[in-house]
């Protein structure tokens, strides 16, 4: 008897856990020609976010910020995702390391 409520249980926490993953703000970045669009990207403070990073460029990039602790390579033509813990009300910078003069950004958390 016990084992059929313990498959239970963890099937209803595993619901709730993605249930609570769809629920999360999703924001989306693109990368193309050396540039993020948009190069500023406002997200609420104190929420956990998904940031949707595509590249649509020719090349490699890559999306670092080492404030925020955060680092992701994409191919040309490859859509990833990053969760960011709730921010503090700041701005955060975020760079291309393959295009360090153009691919500058921010996240604005408010």
């Amino acid at each position: 008897m016990r084992r059929p409520l313990l498959s239970l249980a963890a099937g209803l926490l595993l619901l709730a856990g993605t249930a609570g993953a769809d629920d999360m703000p999703t924001f989306r970045l693109l990368m193309k020609d050396g540039r993020f669009y948009p190069e500023t990207v406002e997200v609420p403070a104190g929420t956990r976010f998904r940031l949707e990073v595509k590249n649509e460029g020719p090349g490699a990039t890559e999306f670092e910020s080492l404030e925020l602790k955060k680092e992701l390579v994409l191919a040309p033509g490859v859509t990833r995702s990053l969760v960011f813990f709730p921010m503090k009300p700041g701005s955060y910078k975020f760079f291309d390391d393959f295009h360090p003069e153009t691919g500058q950004g921010r996240i604005v958390a408010r």
